[in-house]
């Protein structure tokens, strides 16, 4: 028996356990709050249904009255006319209906307090219920405030379940990323150094390299020695644009002579002059 009560405890443990999981307080108030309208509902049910009995006793102590006034009517009547019997008959009747009259007035007296009551009660009831739905909507949006600021709190230091799938994904991202620029970074090493073949190149491209610089440096050194070959003895290569230059020594200079002047031939046309000429030569 200790352990079968030992397994219900248990079991009524983790029942309760899943149950508070699982229950909402908004989704309990409303359902208080559908409950307390429906037991309203039935108190206005049952003022409406004390006031139709009421108002049928009232019916039928009017419909009394007037059939008592008929028959004290038809007892005059008959003693006018002589009918004492008759009008004896009458105001017995009469009597039997007054006697209805009052057993209806006594219940309509009650009726009325049960729907006085009834009233009464309904109107306490929708009072409470008021109250009890501005209470409700208040612990509701409380409620929803405090479960907002913490999801807003789980989600700023990373502990819900969603954020913490996020970071993780971020974590792993930067991982890989770490990886693959480590991974890429020494591979570029081993092929600048030559421990890998470039597989875009063509075969042998690491040998042509080599030989265009040795030719390239041939060249140079070829073109160097034509230049130096092409220079006259004693002349001074000219300044390179940018290098250092000194000014050359200042030589003296001849003085020029003058050049002696030829004879004039008989081939040689006479001289023009500017004089008019006179009369008579041609």
């Amino acid at each position: 028996m200790s352990i079968m009560k030992r397994m219900g405890l248990i079991f009524r443990s983790k029942a309760n356990k899943a149950l508070d999981r699982a229950e909402d307080p908004r989704e309990t108030l409303d359902y208080s709050y559908t409950k307390q309208l429906e037991l309203l509902q039935k108190v206005r049910r049952g003022v409406a249904d004390v006031a139709t009995s009421r108002k049928r006793v009232e019916l039928q102590m009017t419909q009394l009255q007037q059939q008592g006034d008929k028959l004290h009517g038809q007892a005059q009547k008959a003693l006018a006319a002589g009918r004492e019997d008759l009008a004896r008959e009458a105001l017995t009747r009469r009597s039997a209906v007054t006697a209805q009259v009052e057993g209806l007035q006594t219940q309509h007296a009650q009726l009325q307090g049960e729907e006085e009551k009834l009233t009464l009660a309904s109107q306490r009831l929708q009072a409470k219920v008021e109250a009890f739905r501005t209470r409700k909507e208040t612990i509701k949006a409380t409620y929803t405030a405090a479960e907002a600021q913490t999801k807003i709190g789980e989600a700023f230091s990373g502990i819900s379940e969603e954020m913490s799938d996020v970071g993780l994904a971020v974590q792993r991202a930067e991982d890989k990323t770490a990886s693959m620029q480590a991974r890429a970074g020494a591979i570029d090493e081993l092929v600048a150094s030559g421990a890998l073949d470039d597989a875009s190149q063509e075969p042998n491209s690491d040998i042509e390299r080599e030989l265009a610089a040795i030719s390239a440096g041939s060249d140079v050194d070829s073109e160097l020695a034509a230049l130096k070959g092409q220079l006259e003895p004693g002349s001074k290569p000219e300044a390179i644009e940018g290098a250092a230059t000194t000014p050359p020594a200042a030589t003296p200079t001849a003085t020029p002579t003058a050049a002696p002047t030829a004879a004039p031939t008989a081939a040689d046309p006479p001289a023009a002059t500017d004089a008019p000429p006179r009369e008579g030569q041609p």
